[in-house]
């Protein structure tokens, strides 16, 4: 997929991860088309420069009206994210209605290439670090199993429709603009409370943290460099930081010193993997390496997003 000079859809591209994708790519002279329904963002996420779809993939006249053959490539992000759905049901079949509308779409227009963003999710409580080849993936949620199905469905594809794929499989990605995750919400408790810090679990859940430019470089990287028909990368750091420590490092950097209460449990949230780090070596192996690790990449975040909300 060539990333420069291109024409590009990218589903969910209001969101955290695909807005900053379509200022990356609009920066580097593509034309870039977002389609979203705003189920997870706002129309304001939409970077300037970027044409917008309003719609819902669920719908195939929607991904048959984005996708044409004027397309260089697709960067599919769209999908119901909360690993703790309230109607897991729906959340699988949607996202799976979602992912085979865009590729049914993508080979009626004659369009070969698609990025895909999975997640690490997809392992359950695996052995760390974690390769691509472990097997066999137990996943203990319905996004992490409708994650596994997409890049079931992705793979067909590429070996039966003469399509390439990458696939990444996400680490927990932080940076700028993001909400609904751990360091925004402890950003927005303390302003609230600066005394007490109500944290879900037992504060020892641990997993990598990963920079949203470091994402965006790794998967720039892989789309260049990977040219398999299907191409199944993690994106992570070598290193973990634990649910207590962002809590120090969020309160360290808005000078406050604040009792935690706990919620109890090993988990935060039904589903949820306690501890997670991704193996990045088949990524390093590829000539590209992280530049922030998981502590570096939440003090920048908390920093950033501590700015933002004090405007």
């Amino acid at each position: 997929m060539e990333l420069i000079d291109s024409r590009l859809l990218i589903t969910g591209g209001a969101g955290f991860i695909g807005s900053h994708l379509t200022e990356r790519l609009l920066a580097d002279g593509n034309e870039v088309v977002v389609l979203d329904n705003f189920a997870n963002s706002e129309s304001a996420g939409v970077p300037d420069g970027a044409e917008l779809i309003e719609g819902d993939l669920t719908d195939s006249a929607v991904a048959n009206e984005a996708i044409d053959s004027d397309l260089d490539g697709v960067f599919h992000l769209a999908a119901r994210k909360s690993v703790n759905d309230e109607h897991p049901r729906g959340q699988f079949e949607a996202n799976a209605a979602m992912t085979y509308n865009v590729l049914e779409a993508m080979d009626r227009a004659g369009v070969s290439e698609v990025a895909f963003t999975s997640s690490s999710t997809v392992y359950g409580e695996a052995p760390r670090p974690t390769p691509e080849d472990y097997a066999p993936a137990e996943p203990i949620s319905v996004y992490a199993a409708s994650k596994i199905a997409d890049e079931s469905l992705l793979s067909t594809y590429a070996h039966t429709h003469g399509m390439q794929v990458w696939t990444f499989r996400f680490a927990n990605i932080v940076g700028p603009h993001l909400r609904g995750a751990v360091i925004p919400d402890f950003v927005e408790k303390l302003r609230a409370n600066p005394e007490t810090l109500t944290i879900l679990g037992n504060g020892l859940q641990e997993k990598s943290y990963m920079y949203i430019e470091d994402c965006l470089d790794a998967m720039e990287h892989v789309i260049e460099h990977a040219d398999r028909p299907v191409n199944t990368f993690n994106l992570g750091t070598r290193t973990t930081t634990s649910v207590n420590r962002i809590a120090d490092i969020v309160s360290d950097e808005l000078g406050l010193d604040p009792e935690y209460e706990y919620t109890g449990g090993e988990r935060g949230w039904t589903g949820d993997v306690p501890k997670m780090r991704l193996s990045i070596e088949k990524l390093t192996g590829l000539g590209w390496d992280v530049d922030l690790e998981s502590d570096r990449a939440v003090r920048t975040t908390a920093r950033e997003l501590i700015d933002e909300m004090n405007e």
